[in-house]
């Protein structure tokens, strides 16, 4: 279990003042000026000690990404950071709490950032729902900027950093970092083919970094602290601490900071005071959020939660939306209103995406009810690999891993329901 003295989110559930009295009452905003005069090197190099991997789903390691900004445009273009809080997958609300309760982590990230990736200017485009987190972001950043702590001269560092929030409009697509860009850019948001990538050619065709709000959050704390005492917290290769978001059937539904790699049993009966009916009426788990395939109870037993380990068991920690289902929860329909979710939310331009999510929603819908046969079942995992890797955003992957995700664990579900519709159809014609 994560102590008291090791969590970095503090304000988490708003228990005390978001201003930057209060932010400051709590640490932030100490020494920033220091951590700024290290400069961009020592920055990046100590997010890549600390081992910090982006909290947004990828799960790609922060200090590498932010290495690949060129350190200086030939035709003296500016460097941008656009930071993503639009949080649009299904079951995560962790961003959400960090701009609502502890706002001035982000705004005082933003600038460690920018410093780190020789960015003058940022971005944090917000999901267009979230109405009364972005009037909380901005008067953070307004008293920030009353206090001297960004705009000219940030910290009295010499560092100029300007930091603005830009509000979405609520497509899911936007979530994803080039579809981001064009939607901040005022078109529609489509992903962008790559390469070129954002760090060469992103917002206005200059180099940008696009990363999520919790990874920027934490890295003040971290250099304060140090990278040892985050790459010290968690496993090997996924260090530090984690935001869960835990909803579904349990019976205390919440967000909890924990080290990363706790057990995914004792996260639940810890925090959520268990599954519903008890640990025995569990049936499956989402373990980050929609996009990632479910997992049955026999894996939940034993899985850790962190990025390596869900992938061995062919999952994945994404956004560490833990989503319980017990045994009340009709499975196949659930998946199905999953493939309703991504048909609604695909952008159309890929047609292996734009197609085949259609194709996805319609024969789970059938299936959902037994109106099948079971060689569809086949056919519906082969449509799902047809989508999944042939498109220009990983939107394609999502809407396809769900599906994988049921058929690998619980296809004589899928069998026994299209056998007692074809029973019950027998009984009806005769």
């Amino acid at each position: 279990m994560l102590a008291d003295r090791d969590r970095i989110f503090t304000n988490l559930y708003g228990d005390g003042d978001w201003r930057l009295a209060g932010a400051q009452g709590r640490g932030d905003w100490d020494g920033t000026k220091d951590l700024v005069l290290k400069g961009r090197e020592w920055i990046v190099e100590q997010v890549k000690a600390s081992d910090l991997r982006g909290r947004g789903g990828a799960g790609f390691p922060a200090g590498l990404k932010w290495s690949f900004m060129p350190r200086a445009s030939p035709d003296g273009r500016p460097s941008y950071l656009v930071i993503n809080a639009d949080e649009s997958e299904p079951g995560t609300c962790k961003d959400r709490d960090i701009m609502r309760n502890d706002p001035h982590k982000l705004v005082e990230g933003a600038l460690i950032a920018g410093v780190g990736m020789g960015a003058h200017t940022g971005y944090i485009y917000i999901r267009g729902e979230f109405y009364r987190e972005a009037e909380r972001l901005n008067a953070a950043i307004d008293e920030a900027y009353v206090a001297g702590l960004i705009g000219k001269n940030a910290c009295g560092s010499g560092y100029d950093f300007d930091l603005y929030v830009h509000r979405g409009a609520g497509a899911y697509i936007c979530g994803e970092e080039t579809g981001l860009l064009e939607s901040l850019e005022g078109n529609k948001g489509q992903p962008r083919l790559k390469p070129p990538f954002p760090a060469t050619a992103g917002l206005y065709g200059c180099p940008t970094t696009v990363t999520n709000v919790e990874t920027v959050a934490v890295v003040p704390t971290i250099l304060r602290r140090g990278a040892a005492w985050f790459a010290a917290l968690g496993r090997p290769k996924n260090t530090g601490t984690k935001l869960f978001c835990i909803s579904g059937h349990v019976n205390t539904p919440c967000n909890v900071e924990e080290e990363m790699g706790i057990p995914l049993k004792e996260l639940i009966e810890r925090h959520a005071g268990g599954v519903r009916g008890g640990w025995d009426n569990l049936l499956a788990i989402i373990p980050g959020g929609s996009s990632v395939p479910l997992i049955p109870r026999s894996i939940c037993d034993t899985v850790l939660m962190d990025f390596d380990s869900l992938r061995e068991v062919r999952s994945g920690l994404g956004t560490a939306a833990v989503i319980v289902m017990d045994k009340s929860t009709d499975i196949v329909k659930a998946i199905a209103r999953l493939a309703h979710f991504y048909k609604h939310e695909s952008c159309g331009q890929c047609t292996p995406c734009r197609e085949g999510c259609g194709w996805l929603m319609r024969i789970m819908d059938r299936m959902a009810v037994g109106d099948a046969h079971a060689a569809e079942i086949d056919m519906l995992e082969d449509i799902s690999r047809r989508i999944e890797g042939h498109t220009i955003c990983a939107l394609g992957d999502a809407a396809a891993w769900p599906v994988q995700g049921l058929i690998r664990h619980f296809r004589p579900e899928l069998e026994r329901r299209i056998a007692a519709f074809q029973a019950a159809r027998s009984v009806a014609a005769e």
